[in-house]
């Protein structure tokens, strides 16, 4: 950066953060007034002067059950849903006479830093956006075990203080020009650390990382229209900017998208740590914040973002309609049209099985039979005897959610059939201990690998010729699009994303990409486990054409990340 572009965006840096101090101690404050006193709200002004930060207009806490959401409810979603505005609709500009800027915040992003399906999106959504003409970049912490092999060339931009509450903490910006434009958020008292989450003072960590987020682009030549937010780490992100940004000219443009990776996890803190985070206790007393007495995050981030998003259009419905959806429907359904399901991709370049140079060998659509290759290789890798018979995966987080109490009810079952069961993925001790132990008692037959390890992965998805996920609930997955792409056959519950992905085959019509079960039991997983063996063994023309359909989908982030270009246009206007 110039030097005296520098010195102007220091300058602007310094008068935001001497009204956000003001703001913030003002807002601190009000705390201590009762709550009457405090009912007006009061933006910041365009000279910086200091004034409270007030919490919205009272909104009502999610109610403790939720109403059944009617038929015509459901045709309502799908067509605000599909309603979105086209490249051919006549408000819709030509992107490159206006080319969209969007800021992609996320906690973790492959391949700096990753502990789930969130990392790979943050890793990939940008980059297709970029493919479309749209200024995408990123921003993350800068973790202590970042993969600083993946970050050449770093540069350093600025330092600026945030303020929560009464503490100052100084962020460090550092810039990379990859792929996609990053941007890193350094502080070593919160991200100095092992591990990515976790700690007891994660609100602090997150609340300090969504602030400094928006703040630090005032140091930079960067504009974003809109500010996509991720999941509950980025909750408050859209809390800062509407009640404590959006007073300065700068920010008043700018809007927010918060997605919803996982509902299941949502940030929930004790009421007292609002003081902590440069809030006062309005917005736990207005309701803004306040879930089943106490702080939600996530709450934050569906309530004050200008429109909100999840991970599939089934996932967008059941937890509208208060099924998973953890407290809460009320709320989602408050959004109204404001609320989409876009369902997530994968990067086909990066994960196509025809180039990927962490396999064993190469194959294609039209070379199934060198993923043999791979089999035998990682049998060998892995200790089990080289024979040609049905691998079946699983590569998961080991918790509930992922079905593994299915599993465990039926592993013997399984270990009696003439297979091998290949593992891979950490989680509670009771999954982890559990294939140990099969893998002790059936060597020639579990592989039991408690790790993480992407290349292993890979590995995985190339050898196996099934991929088991009976999730009880799923927002999107992205392992059955992965197998699907390298040629293992999915066995998956009808639920989230897994329904919007996978189709049971039908051999009349020659359709269908794997097996899919509905009802959460583990005779109904099993039904399907023995269909897919049923025709890996006696008919293998239909279980070559499985396996070619799941290769030949398009699982993409073209049609997605189009879908994101129309909404991040549809919200310029909103």
């Amino acid at each position: 950066m110039p030097e005296k572009t520098k010195a102007k965006a220091s300058e602007k840096a310094n008068s935001i953060d001497k009204a956000v101090s003001g703001a913030t101690s003002a807002a601190n404050t009000e705390a201590v007034k009762p709550a009457k006193t405090r009912a007006k709200k009061t933006n910041l002004d365009d000279a910086g002067d200091a004034a409270s930060a007030k919490p919205p207009k009272k909104q009502a806490a999610p109610a403790k059950s939720t109403p059944k959401k009617s038929i015509k409810e459901d045709a309502a979603m799908e067509t605000a849903i599909n309603s979105l505005p086209t490249a051919t609709d006549n408000a819709v500009t030509d992107i490159k006479e206006a080319p969209l800027k969007v800021l992609f915040v996320s906690p973790e992003v492959t391949p700096y830093s990753q502990s789930g399906g969130l990392g790979e999106v943050a890793g990939s959504l940008p980059k297709a956006l970029r493919a479309r003409g749209v200024d995408a970049r990123v921003v993350m912490p800068r973790y202590y075990n970042i993969n600083r092999d993946a970050l050449p060339g770093i540069k350093y931009i600025d330092s600026f203080m945030i303020h929560l509450s009464w503490r100052k903490q100084s962020a460090s910006i550092y810039s990379f020009d990859g792929d996609v434009p990053m941007y890193l958020i350094e502080n070593d008292y919160y991200f100095g650390r092992d591990g990515l989450y976790g700690y007891n003072d994660d609100f602090e960590r997150f609340a300090f990382f969504s602030k400094a987020a928006v703040e630090f682009l005032s140091l930079t030549d960067f504009k974003p229209d809109v500010i996509h937010f991720n999941d509950w780490h980025t909750g408050l992100g859209p809390v800062y900017l509407r009640d404590v940004y959006r007073g300065f000219t700068y920010y008043k443009d700018m809007k927010s998208l918060f997605t919803i990776h996982n509902l299941r996890y949502q940030g929930v803190f004790g009421r007292e740590i609002l003081w902590s985070v440069g809030l006062d206790d309005g917005y736990y007393t207005n309701g803004s914040l306040e879930f089943y007495g106490k702080v939600s995050y996530m709450k934050g981030g569906i309530a004050f973002s200008d429109a909100v998003s999840t991970v599939s259009g089934t996932y967008a419905n059941e937890i509208r309609d208060g099924i998973f959806d953890y407290g809460m429907a009320g709320l989602l359904r408050s959004r109204g049209d404001r609320m989409f399901g876009i369902l997530n991709g994968i990067d086909a370049e990066k994960n196509n099985p025809a180039t990927d140079k962490r396999l064993f060998a190469n194959y294609d659509v039209n070379s199934i039979d060198k993923k043999k290759a791979n089999k035998s290789k990682l049998q060998e890798r892995l200790g089990l005897p080289v024979r040609d018979v049905p691998m079946i995966a699983i590569i998961s987080r080991l918790v509930d959610q992922k079905g593994l109490d299915l599993v465990a009810v039926a592993m013997e079952e399984i270990i009696g059939k003439d297979i091998q069961l290949v593992i891979l993925g950490t989680g509670d001790g009771r999954y982890e201990n559990l294939f140990r132990q099969f893998a002790w008692r059936a060597p020639d037959k579990v592989s039991a690998n408690i790790y993480y390890n992407e290349e292993m992965a890979q590995r995985i998805y190339a050898a196996s010729d099934m991929f088991l996920m009976p999730s009880l609930f799923e927002p999107c997955g992205l392992g059955q699009l992965f197998a699907m792409r390298f040629g293992s056959v999915p066995i998956v519950r009808m639920t989230g994303g897994l329904a919007d992905t996978v189709t049971n085959y039908d051999p009349a019509a020659k359709t269908g990409t794997g097996f899919v079960f509905r009802d959460y039991d583990a005779r109904g997983m099993m039904w399907a486990v023995n269909e897919a063996l049923r025709y890996w063994y006696d008919d293998r023309e239909n279980w070559l054409r499985i396996v070619r359909n799941g290769m030949e989908s398009d699982f993409s982030w073209d049609k997605s990340a189009e879908r994101y270009v129309e909404l991040y246009r549809k919200m310029k206007g909103m």
